[in-house]
């Protein structure tokens, strides 16, 4: 019993000291770019896995891959690829330098994402009316 309430209380210490060196890094990530005002650079391949929810399809998990194939300061482009196609799409990097969104021709829900780190940005698609759905990728440059 006293074993397992020391194991317990390691593994709580442990889990808050990872918590902390996450945020700590991604703090660090921000505050550079807060600090020299760079804009960060997110032209490139992007895949990972896509968790949806809708009422008309349920729970989905799906491969996504993305490529950002052109960037002039705060404003990209590029397209993503799927089962159903390929579709063009173009965003803006928020000035917090973390931030961005994307839209597409064509759809009526928008994207919204978080820069994580030099090669690991989430994007999370959000769509409002009949076809109501809610989505999110973390995404790895390749």
């Amino acid at each position: 019993m006293m074993t397992t309430k020391i194991s317990s209380k390691l593994l709580r210490v442990a889990m808050l000291a990872f918590v902390s060196l996450g945020l700590s890094s991604l703090e660090a990530s921000a505050d550079q770019h807060m600090k020299d005002g760079t804009i960060p650079n997110l032209i490139g391949t992007w895949s990972g896995k896509n968790n949806t929810i809708s009422d008309k399809k349920g729970y989905l998990t799906r491969d996504k891959t993305i490529e950002i194939t052109e960037q002039k300061d705060r404003r990209f482009k590029g397209i993503f690829k799927y089962a159903e196609g390929t579709v063009k799409f173009f965003g803006v990097i928020y000035p917090d330098n973390l931030s961005f969104t994307w839209v597409s021709e064509g759809s009526r829900g928008y994207n919204q994402g978080r820069i994580l780190g030099k090669s690991k940005i989430s994007a999370c698609y959000v769509e409002s009316g009949i076809d109501a759905t809610a989505g999110c990728a973390e995404l790895t440059r390749q």
